[in-house]
């Protein structure tokens, strides 16, 4: 994908890291086919596993695209801690 620079455009990325590979091998199946229907003309997010880490990059073109971008990230992160929270309680 290629986005647009009229004014400017956004990099970033997010580590999520895990205390056990297997941890983060589950999450990393459980968020990729999400993670295809994530992707607009204004942002992108790609994925990578290394470990016990999942890598979130960022491409955007506006602030607005951004964010959002953040926000599904930060959404699928509490899905993973409030999942491990549960899954400990049994």
């Amino acid at each position: 994908m290629k986005l647009s620079k009229d004014h400017f455009s956004i990099q970033s990325s997010i580590t999520l890291i895990f205390k056990k590979s297997n941890l983060c091998a589950y999450c990393y199946n459980a968020f990729y086919p999400e993670l295809n229907s994530i992707e607009s003309k204004r942002s992108k997010i790609s994925m990578e596993k290394k470990d016990t880490s999942l890598i979130f990059s960022i491409e955007s073109n506006d602030i607005t695209a951004f964010r959002a971008s953040v926000n599904e990230i930060i959404s699928f992160g509490k899905i993973i801690d409030n999942t491990i929270r549960i899954s400990e309680n049994f």
